[in-house]
């Protein structure tokens, strides 16, 4: 196992995601004997970061985590755990909250705690003086039940670089989606620079963006025959490797097989060679099917609207080759005059682009695209109701 260095900890690079674990598809029930069985093949290899948040699989993550780490010594790993403040039904009592994971997880205390996603649309909660969650947090860190402050990010760069500069001093990591195809398609390398130069840590999730990178199409599989027998993921995971301030490299694990091929990868040190990398960017710009825009915003000074078209042209592009909840999030944080629907059609936006765009009719699609896509707001009112039932709030 391969391991890097955090203010004097040695963690394992590869982390054990905890969200994807095996259930019943009726019962949801979760397959402890495969949980407990991945978890000791990971222990024996050197793995010792486990990550699990409140709500991930409908609040049985916690419990399955803690039931399959209980024969370990409590100082042998690190657990992290995220607080659901994207999730909340209202202000509610954050210390019983975030109490309530430290049950569920049988522990004292978070080696490394997390806000959970933040967005355009949560920071606005985040931040709220009526919430109150970021003090509360710091006053749990103060008393040793947090270790080490950070948070789980979804946003923008623009968003990124403002919060880092409002909390200086405290958060001490940023988990971001970071892999070869969001290298650029969600802007993750400047991602990765604004954390690196703010001085913190970078964590991964979604390294296979989903399991679409752990399994290519046949003819993207074939552009890898050419290097050592390997499998699709696990080029994923070397192009990962070489970036030095990427402490943690988080897999949803869910069968056995998954962590045995992980774990040979991360084995040894063993980086994408130049040849390599490039090969994968091809890979990743063939999966794109967006628009070019190189953010170089000529299109926004004539706007009569103020639309940061820019910002736009990201959730499309990010919808085009998924639809997802991220983007409709990110959409969900502006004001209305400022969503693509606010688009008047005008066309000055399209005469200024270099790129040829015809940023109307994107901007006219994305407003179907996110009025069609799945809304955040309908999976936050269902986990909700649950935080609400769990802390006696009804």
């Amino acid at each position: 196992m391969i391991y890097s260095d955090f203010q004097g900890m040695k963690l394992s690079r590869l982390g054990f995601g905890c969200m994807r674990f095996a259930s019943d598809p009726e019962t949801g029930e979760i397959d402890q004997e495969k949980v407990n069985k991945m978890f000791d093949l990971a222990i024996q290899a050197g793995v010792n970061y486990f990550d699990t948040a409140y709500p991930y699989l409908n609040g049985k993550s916690e419990l399955a985590m803690a039931e399959a780490l209980k024969k370990y010594p409590r100082e042998s790993y690190y657990i992290a755990d995220k607080f659901p403040g994207h999730s909340l039904p209202g202000p509610v009592d954050n210390i019983a909250l975030f109490n309530r994971s430290l049950e569920k997880c049988n522990t004292d205390y978070f080696d490394f705690y997390l806000l959970h996603n933040i967005t355009e649309w949560s920071i606005k909660i985040y931040e709220s003086s009526e919430y109150h969650i970021i003090d509360d947090m710091i006053k749990m860190k103060e008393e040793g039940k947090i270790r080490h402050f950070g948070f789980s990010f979804h946003g923008g760069t623009k968003l990124l670089e403002d919060v880092l500069t409002r909390y200086e001093g405290v958060f001490e990591f940023v988990q971001i989606q970071c892999n070869y195809l969001d290298w650029t398609l969600q802007d993750a390398k400047k991602k990765y620079d604004i954390i690196t130069k703010h001085g913190l840590g970078v964590w991964v999730m979604e390294p296979c963006r989903g399991g679409k990178l752990a399994k290519l199409s046949e003819a993207n599989h074939a552009k890898l025959a050419q290097y050592p027998e390997a499998s699709d993921a696990s080029y994923a995971f070397r192009f990962l490797q070489g970036f030095e301030n990427i402490k943690v490299v988080l897999s949803g694990m869910n069968e056995v097989e998954q962590v045995e091929d992980n774990l040979r990868t991360f084995e040894k040190y063993n980086p994408l060679t130049d040849e390599e990398k490039n090969t994968l960017f091809d890979i990743a710009e063939g999966m794109k099917a967006g628009v070019p825009c190189t953010a170089c915003r000529y299109c926004c000074a004539g706007c009569p609207m103020g639309l940061d078209i820019p910002y736009l042209l990201e959730c499309y592009n990010d919808y085009k080759y998924a639809v997802s909840i991220t983007p409709g999030m990110r959409i969900d944080g502006l004001d209305e005059d400022k969503k693509p629907a606010a688009c008047i059609q005008c066309g000055q936006c399209a005469h200024a682009c270099p790129q040829g765009i015809k940023v109307p009719e994107i901007l006219d699609e994305l407003a179907r695209m996110y009025a069609d896509a799945p809304k955040w707001a309908v999976t936050a009112k269902s986990r909700g109701e649950a935080i609400r039932k769990d802390l006696n709030m009804e």
